[in-house]
């Protein structure tokens, strides 16, 4: 029999939830079939699969140890060259300014070349994170940014600061800003709506003006900053979070972001490649705002941070515009 004692970042929540990372490579079924029959118990008691676990609460797996060791997977941290830009950092949370080019999540076990990997690597050498020590937590991040996009990621640096800051943007009480350069003369600014569908196999979405079976409404809210009339600079807030949408959703109206090569115009991509060699979207995730959020995180309530762009931002956004303000 092993026993499990559980610590705070293992607290608040199922049981089963719980199982499924610690033995994260047992099916399923197996993890409550245990449960089922007693094989695996909460302070040697029967458990059923929704039951909430707590800090200094201990979990009795009489399994086998040769049982145990194949359906674990040992966690280890290992280096990364990556040089993160933290921007604020504190006992819970760490804001990041991912560069363009640069992955969210590792690929492929492509170790160390993406934010999570470094972030861990940053925290355990910093004595923050000792995977020794955890049942089956790990830093994780809250918010992805698509691999050609930079700006602001949030890092949480345990659980109960991950199922916070979550809780918090599903609840939409963190507002994220991001700046970007579109073709076109933007008139106006305005909160425009639709519905997005994804297609996994191409990697891409689509946006629609009427409900299809599987779209999920989006909405985005566009501020003009300055325009040329060829090209306007905008600030880009985000009401609801899907998968490419302001890229998509820009694209849409006919104002496609600047470099982006799967949603924008090819030949205004061209031009950019071959006077500044930009490789990538100008659409960076410069500024959050936290509007509301609970304990133990409260302290951030009303908080800001802001996340400079790239040098060929500021150099495509200078040339363009010349610092002149579009007349309002």
């Amino acid at each position: 029999m092993k026993e499990l004692n559980i610590r705070k970042n293992d607290s608040g929540q199922r049981i089963d939830r719980f199982l499924k990372k610690y033995l994260s490579k047992a099916p399923n079924s197996f993890i409550y079939k245990m449960l089922r029959k007693k094989n695996i118990k909460l302070n040697h008691k029967k458990a059923t699969p929704d039951t909430i676990i707590h800090e200094g609460d201990t979990i009795q797996l009489y399994l086998a140890d040769e049982t145990i060791e194949k359906f674990r997977e040992k966690e280890k941290v290992e280096k990364s060259l990556l040089d993160l830009n933290v921007i604020y950092e504190d006992d819970n949370i760490i804001l990041i300014n991912k560069p363009a080019g640069l992955l969210s999540h590792s690929v492929d076990k492509d170790y160390g070349k993406n934010i999570v990997d470094a972030l861990v690597y940053y925290l355990y050498k910093k004595g923050e994170y000792n995977p020794r020590f955890e049942k089956t937590f790990k830093p994780a991040i809250c918010n992805r940014l698509d691999r050609n996009t930079s700006g602001i990621i949030i890092g949480a640096k345990n659980y109960e600061a991950l199922r916070v800051i979550n809780q918090a943007i599903k609840n939409r009480y963190i507002n994220r800003y991001y700046k970007t350069i579109v073709k076109g003369d933007v008139k106006k600014d305005g909160r425009i709506k639709g519905f997005l569908s994804k297609d996994v196999e191409l990697n891409r979405v689509e946006i629609s003006q009427s409900k299809k079976d599987d779209s999920k409404e989006i909405e985005t809210y566009i501020r003009v900053i300055k325009s040329s009339g060829q090209y306007t600079l905008l600030e880009v807030e985000l009401i609801t979070g899907r998968t490419h949408q302001i890229r998509a959703h820009l694209a849409d109206i006919g104002h496609p972001i600047v470099g982006d090569a799967k949603y924008g115009d090819k030949k205004t991509n061209r031009y950019f490649k071959d006077k500044f060699g930009l490789h990538n979207q100008l659409l960076h995730s410069y500024r959050i705002v936290i509007d509301q959020i609970d304990q133990p995180l409260d302290y951030l309530r009303g908080k800001e941070f802001t996340a400079e762009v790239n040098r060929k931002f500021v150099e495509i956004e200078r040339e363009l515009f010349n610092h002149k303000e579009k007349g309002r």
